[in-house]
Order: C-alpha cells, then structure tokens, then sequence
C-alpha cells in the first residue's frame, strides 16, 4: 500500500518521477535555507548595526556579479551534459565537464588581477560613499571577499553538473550547506563581542568554499569518477559548443543582474548605505518566494532539455499545465505576505528598521513579475531558445540604470527605483509567454525560432 502511495505521487513517467523526487527532497533543504536566511538578516543586522550591514549588502551584491562572471559555461555545461547523457554519450559528457572546469580558471585568474588593481589603486571610500572614519579597513575587506568568491567560483561548477545530472537536490544541499556554516560562522562573531565586518565578510564568502572543496572528491573519486575532469578532456571544439552557448547564458546573466544588484550601489551613492537596509529586507522577505518556485521550476529546466533532445514534446505540455497551477498558487501566497508583512517585519527584525508599506507593495509585485517570467525562461532555457530573452533582457537592463538614476534623483524616492524595476521586466515576461506558446504549437517563425 505505501509502495503503491509513493508511485502516485511520484508518477509512472521516469523523468516526472525523478523531477518529484529532487523537489521533495529540495523543499527540506530549501525549507531550511528560508530559515536560515531569516535567522541571519536579523543576526547580521544586530551584529553590524544599519550603517555597517547596508555597506556588506552592498558590497555581498558586487560579489554576486564576480559569481556570474563564467560566461554562461555552467549552464552550458548543464544543458550540454543533459544532451549527451540523453544519447549516452558519456565520453562527450566527459569532455564537456574537463573544458568547463579549464575555462572557468581560465576566466577567474585575470579577474583576481584585475580586481584587486581596482581596490588597491582607487578611492573605493568615494565609490560606495563610505566614511572611512567608521569603517577603516575597506580594502581589506573588499580584497579578502573577492579573492574567497573568486575561488568558489571554481568549484562552484560542481552544482551545475549535477543539475545537468537531473539532480537539483544536490545542488540545493550544496548550497543549504554553505548558508548553514555561514550562520554559525555570524553566531560565532556576533556572541563574541567583535562585531567586525571583516570577520562578516569572511564568514559569508569562506563557507560556500568549504561545501566545494569537499565535494569535489566525493563527486569525481566516487560514483562520478567516469565523468572525472582529466587533461585530455580539454578539447577546443567542447569549449567552442560550449561557448555557443554559455555566451547567451553569460550576457542574460550579466544583465539581470544589473537589473537588481546595481538597485544596491544606486541607492548608496544617492541616498545613504543605511537605506539599503530596509529594501534589502522588503526584498528578502519576498525572496522567499523565488526560493521555494526555484525549487519546483530548476528540475523542469534540465528535464525540459532531455524531452526536447527525444522529441516527447507531450510531457512539456502536461508540465506546463502544472507550473500554472503552481503559479496560482504563489500568488495567493504574495498576497498573503503583503497583508501579515508589517507584524512580521517586527518580529523578524524588531523596530530598529521601518520598511514602509508602498515599498512593501512595490518589492512584492517585482517578485510576482520575476516568478512568473522565470516559469517561462527556465523552460525556454532546457529548450535552448534563448536568443529572444538576450534581447529583452538587455534591453532591460540598458534601459533601468539611467532611468533609475534619473527619476531617483528628480524625485528623491527609493519606491520609484522598484516601479523602473517593475515596468522594464514587464516587457520581457509577455515575450517569454508568446515564445513559449509559439514554440510548444509549432508556430515559431523568425525571431521568435530557437
């Protein structure tokens, strides 16, 4: 009876099955996640105090730019691993995961040089309009995080292989992990009195390190050691597929980035860092939301790419039709959140900070538009279409920074850098529905082609 129970929810479909599973399994991990990232806003902010907090989310979204700086090689290698494992083609898969690992040293090398040129030879003080006299060790800071992000950036290709692997779950704990060593390293420093951002910084950037380094023996000495990185592997014509690919994936990360992680850096140069404290909040509080869909809509990504390579473009439309139904029901969530968030900010970060209900309101409906627009480019990602979300995405981003810079400075308000936020990413959403649908119906022409 229990093994007749498990099959149905499960399903008989062996990719369906195997989707399931990585989302049962992701959701315990990502539960904790969610927890996690409460327990540290709070910690992280006691520990600093707003001025201090606001500069290390400004400076933690610099870092995430060095941590997209791969050139879409990790999801390249994701979709290309998918393929090749698809028709057995294990030597290939080999190859693929050898020339993304040499290409991603090849990259983060100069990118350490270069960064710290930057940090040691110009006014970093003037740039984040930071007081010296309260934090006198910025370069230090600045240098020790970049170098620690850097080195993750390596090994951090590791989740893409085993999401490419159809194995989420994996990544997700990878990450789950790195969070989890990252709150006790804050709990440490904070019940010790010290209160440094430098030791902040180490603890945040250090942790998902470790979860690497000790993964990548367990991986490619273990069960994986067939697909193990090997010199041999390294083959020109493997990084130009890659390339092929990876540059799209690269650019339409680069630029949605910069469509919020640049949101930081605006509002401390024209308003102060301690502003970015209560939109950071507003933002996180609702991040849960993208969280706990990413766990549902990553697997469809990869498990979209398998159907696609075998023609089963049945299963795509049956997997549409549950990611409306999930889509329903997260907005009913958003909606809820909006309601309960004023008790819930006090609880969770006490009165120390007031985020107001406009901004609130603003933060909730830019998380409804990414959620919605991500259900339709995760899958258009696995189909490999992605020269239509290249455009839009770039667009976006071109146009939101001076926008934003300049009716922030005509108007003097945080709530209308959320609304230029909001408006350019709506153009995108409706052209990765109409993509999605023309593609799917067999009635993509032109442009709207893979």
């Amino acid at each position: 009876m229990f093994t007749a129970l498990v099959q149905k929810i499960l399903g008989n479909n062996g990719r369906t099955a195997l989707i399931r599973k990585n989302i049962l399994a992701s959701f315990l991990m990502k539960g904790w996640s969610v927890v996690i990232q409460f327990l540290l806003v709070p910690l992280t902010l006691h520990c600093l105090g707003n001025y201090e907090n606001g500069i290390w989310l400004t400076i933690s979204s610099m870092l995430l730019w060095i941590d997209n700086l791969d050139i879409g090689l990790g999801n390249g290698l994701r979709n290309k691993l998918a393929e090749h494992l698809a028709h057995d083609d294990k030597e290939k898969a080999r190859d693929v995961v050898s020339s993304t690992l040499f290409m991603l040293i090849m990259v983060i090398v100069p990118v350490i040089i270069l960064i710290n040129i930057l940090i040691w030879f110009t006014d970093t003080y003037s740039f984040f309009n930071i007081d010296s006299s309260i934090v006198g060790n910025l370069n230090v800071i600045l240098a020790t995080a970049s170098i620690l992000v850097c080195s993750t950036f390596i090994f951090k290709f590791i989740g893409n292989f085993y999401m490419g692997l159809q194995l989420a779950a994996v990544n997700n704990l990878f990450f789950m992990s790195g969070q989890t060593l990252a709150l006790i390293g804050t709990a440490v420093v904070y019940f010790s009195g010290s209160h440094s951002l430098l030791l902040i910084s180490i603890v945040n950037t250090l942790s998902p390190l470790i979860v690497y380094l000790v993964s990548y023996p367990i991986t490619f000495f273990g069960k994986y050691s067939y697909l193990r990185p090997r010199l041999k592997g390294i083959k020109l014509s493997v990084i130009k597929e890659l390339f092929d690919t990876g540059l799209k994936f690269f650019v339409l990360q680069i630029a949605a980035i910069a469509l919020f992680l640049s949101s930081n850096i605006i509002i401390s140069r024209i308003f102060s860092p301690e502003m970015v404290t209560p939109f950071q909040i507003a933002y996180r509080y609702f991040n849960v939301i993208i969280s706990l869909f990413t766990i549902i809509c990553v697997p469809y990504w990869t498990a979209t790419t398998d159907a696609f390579q075998r023609n089963d473009f049945e299963w795509i439309r049956n997997a549409n039709n549950t990611l409306n139904k999930v889509i329903a029901v997260f907005t009913a969530i958003i909606i809820l959140m909006i309601a309960f968030s004023s008790p819930i900010y006090r609880i969770w970060v006490g009165g120390g900070v007031e985020i107001p209900f406009p901004m609130t309101v603003l933060v909730a409906v830019y998380i409804m538009i990414q959620t919605i627009s991500m259900r339709y480019s995760y899958v258009l990602n696995g189909i490999g279409a992605l020269r239509l979300q290249l455009i839009m995405t770039v667009c976006a981003a071109v146009a939101y920074i001076p926008l934003a810079v300049f009716f922030c400075r005509l108007i003097n308000s945080i709530n209308m850098l959320i609304g230029i936020m909001c408006l350019v990413n709506v153009p995108g959403l409706v052209i990765n529905i109409v993509q999605y649908y023309k593609i799917i119906n067999g009635k993509a022409m032109g442009i709207w082609r893979i």
